[in-house]
């Protein structure tokens, strides 16, 4: 009986060696499985008016990311910080405060209309832009963009 243990023992230990060796290696694809395609990217629409329309109250603190892509250009993220509790108003005029921060005012207008919309318009013959609402984290806002 004691020699029959160490030969189980090692029987046991060689049987577990080659169960690891069999099994592939975590987070790495079988060889024989392609790569899946990646999606492919949105069209981007362009034109030289946007109207940001916010409605209700934020329940909770978040972000808000926009992304603007001139046409031809390259894509900047606007983040827009919002606090619990602002108001739908408050929430458009932190919108345009951060528009005006991060973007400028140098080719755009920026302004407010009926108190919970952002008005965005190219001026001086720019080109057109194309601006998307990326994410919001901020529960009970909604935050639509409308090409005008």
């Amino acid at each position: 009986m004691k020699m029959l243990r160490p030969v189980l023992a090692a029987t046991a230990l060689l049987a577990a060696s080659l169960a690891l060796a069999q099994a592939p290696a975590t987070g790495t694809p079988p060889e024989s499985s392609a790569a899946a395609p990646a999606a492919p990217a949105k069209k981007l629409s362009y034109t030289d008016d946007y109207r940001i329309s916010v409605n209700h109250d934020a329940d909770s603190d978040g972000v808000i990311v926009f992304r603007v892509t001139p046409k031809g250009g390259t894509a900047q993220d606007i983040t827009v910080d919002v606090k619990k509790g602002t108001g739908e108003n408050d929430v458009a005029r932190t919108i345009k405060k951060a528009f005006e921060a991060q973007l400028g005012t140098k080719e755009q207008s920026i302004e407010m209309e009926d108190g919970e919309n952002v008005i965005i318009e190219r001026s001086m013959g720019n080109k057109d832009i194309s601006l998307l609402l990326v994410s919001s984290t901020v529960k009970g806002v909604t935050v639509k963009v409308h090409r005008d």
